[in-house]
């Protein structure tokens, strides 16, 4: 079976403040406030680029992040459940 892919929503569906280490993500589609900490918006501005499983997602981060690779399949999860992104 193939891992999943995520995409995320466009840019314009999500507002994102930075507030002292966290991001206040405000979700147009689905109405909610979401306060996360990185690497969700990391995440978020890399799934961007297009549909992405967690080893491509990860790949897409060491380019600009200095992220590790423990986790991003459970913060995609995390994402997914709470309307952030969905599989694509």
């Amino acid at each position: 079976m193939a891992a999943p892919r995520y995409v995320a929503d466009p840019v314009e569906d999500i507002r994102t403040v930075a507030l002292d280490g966290l991001c206040v993500l405000y979700h147009a589609r689905s109405g909610a406030t979401h306060i996360v900490a990185p690497p969700v918006p990391e995440i978020l501005e890399a799934l961007r680029e297009g549909p992405a499983g967690a080893a491509e997602l990860l790949r897409r981060l060491e380019r600009q992040f200095e992220i590790e690779g423990d986790g991003i399949a459970a913060r995609l999860e995390e994402l997914e459940a709470a309307g952030l992104v969905r599989r694509a």
